[in-house]
């Protein structure tokens, strides 16, 4: 076991503790580029998950929600400089347990650094609205307050700044909160629990396990929203959860993401741009450029380059100079690699990739694969394939490629590489999606919101929206004399009767 894992090894996080869990260690930590094993990760007890909703309530209730909005401000921003100091330990941690490059770890952690300073600001900068009252002499207002205990549901492609994305909106908002990581990267979510010790204990606790942990989380009436990333299924079942309670719930479940490429565009660019959108992260980012929509006049040109820079990337474990490692779990290489071999079956040719690299006899790497004839129906094109593939498909024109970005059931972001104005300004206005990126791909931002539309979730995340996912609106109204309103209070005056025949 690597050292870095054993102090969270079959832990829970716990009243600002780390305990060992109760049940048995259910789910193996492997590490995906050496296939050795670390530990494992318990399924948490129904006692252990009550106990900590009702710590997370009470904390909640007697500390947290009667801070000053500086004072939450002042802790969230001690928490950011926690995640600072913490920072080359947990992306050690997170590239042996979820396989990307290191500097790609790196990279995740200082975003989650900004996230909670961002949130630390944002929580503080306004608690409502004062509104022209309806009767005279009146005070007339909404304010903002928290929800309660939030349970956030994790996956592993981004498990520590989707947490940050999430639970510093819900912190800031003023709620407690209770983190099921992805079964895939607990440890390393666990040993992000050190960063919280500024805040009270308590306030956020982490619980380990499967679906049966998350069900009793949200069926519980001492949680009172949710935020979920993952698949459309899952997604669906937490959404009915939360339904026939009637608790609130952030969803980001899978994209599809379309990448359209037209003949002004700086075409060297828009490749360099296509690989790290297909690329990244191993092809496992719910915004990655999922189908590549190339104009006919530049598509073998554009085909020829992509597949030369596919080829130039490094592959191996992320501890090592390398662009890509491998992907998080055997299951998810096999799910993809099923993928891939329906598309190379039904007629679509790899011009780069397409197997596994020959050099590791270990491991669950993958080749970045370019495909060619790829027709808009294939399954690879209409399905999250959720891998670096680049699959291409050629359009006549500015409209197909518009239209056929419009033909999925997803509708996260979109990429557009042209230096057309008017074909930027349409694709801002015509794709069916939360994001547009034009001729910069997968940028994300604090202050803007990220999430989608169609089956690829509700809700959003970032900015002053995503804090509003974890808040309740009150409406207030203030009558300071306590004057009576004779007009509209009983008893009625005669002349406001019928007067008509009855």
């Amino acid at each position: 076991m690597s050292q870095i894992f054993q102090t969270v090894d079959r832990k829970l996080f716990i009243a600002g503790q780390l305990v060992a869990a109760a049940g048995p260690g259910d789910y193996a930590v492997i590490d995906p580029a050496t296939e050795q094993r670390y530990g494992s990760v318990a399924e948490s007890t129904p006692d252990e998950i009550d106990s900590s909703i009702e710590i997370a309530g009470r904390i909640q209730k007697q500390w947290w929600r009667g801070l000053s909005g500086l004072e939450r401000a002042q802790k969230l921003h001690e928490v950011a400089q926690n995640l600072k100091m913490l920072q080359p330990k947990l992306a050690e941690a997170l590239t042996r347990e979820m396989g990307k490059p290191y500097k790609e770890s790196m990279d995740e952690i200082s975003w989650t650094i900004s996230a909670f300073d961002y949130y630390a600001e944002i929580g503080r900068h306004e608690m409502g609205r004062i509104y022209a009252p309806s009767m005279a002499g009146q005070l007339h207002c909404s304010i903002k307050e928290p929800l309660g205990v939030a349970v956030l549901i994790m996956p592993y492609n981004y498990p520590l700044l989707l947490l940050a994305w999430q639970a510093a909106a819900a912190l800031g908002a003023g709620n407690a909160v209770i983190v099921k990581p992805s079964e895939i990267t607990s440890l390393s979510t666990l040993l992000m629990m050190e960063a919280f010790s500024p805040l009270p204990e308590g306030l956020v606790q982490c619980l380990t396990g499967g679906p049966k942990t998350a069900t009793r989380l949200l069926e519980s009436n001492g949680t009172h929203c949710a935020a979920f990333t993952g698949t459309v299924a899952t997604g669906q079942i937490i959404g009915r959860i939360c339904g026939e309670r009637f608790k609130p719930v952030l969803m980001e479940t899978s994209g599809n993401d379309p990448f359209i490429v037209m003949p002004s565009a700086p075409i060297d660019i828009a490749v360099r741009g296509a690989a790290f959108a297909s690329f990244i992260n191993c092809g496992q980012v719910c915004t990655s450029a999922e189908r590549l929509y190339i104009h006919h006049k530049i598509y073998d040109e554009f085909a020829d380059k992509l597949a030369r820079e596919a080829k130039k990337l490094r592959i191996g474990n992320g501890l090592d100079r390398v662009d890509l490692g491998p992907m998080a779990t055997s299951a998810s290489r096999d799910r993809y690699e099923a993928i891939l071999k329906r598309a190379i079956d039904a007629g679509a040719q790899p011009i780069a990739g397409g197997a596994r690299p020959s050099e590791f006899n270990r491991g669950w790497f993958v080749e970045p694969t370019v495909l060619l004839n790829v027709k808009p129906g294939m399954d690879i094109v209409n399905s999250e394939s959720f891998g670096p593939v680049a699959p291409m498909v050629k359009v006549e024109d500015f409209d197909e490629a518009i239209e056929l970005a419009n033909k999925s059931e997803y509708g996260l972001g979109a990429n557009i590489y042209t230096m057309n104005l008017e074909q930027a300004m349409r694709a801002v206005d015509e794709i069916d999606c939360g994001m547009v990126w034009v001729n910069n791909p997968l940028l994300d931002n604090d202050a803007a919101p990220f999430g989608g539309r169609k089956r690829s979730g509700v809700g959003r995340e970032l900015g002053s929206e995503g804090l509003e996912q974890f808040r309740s609106t009150k409406f207030v109204v203030i009558n300071p004399s306590a004057t009576p309103e004779d007009a509209s209070w009983f008893p009625y005056a005669d002349d406001a009767a019928f007067t008509g025949k009855r």
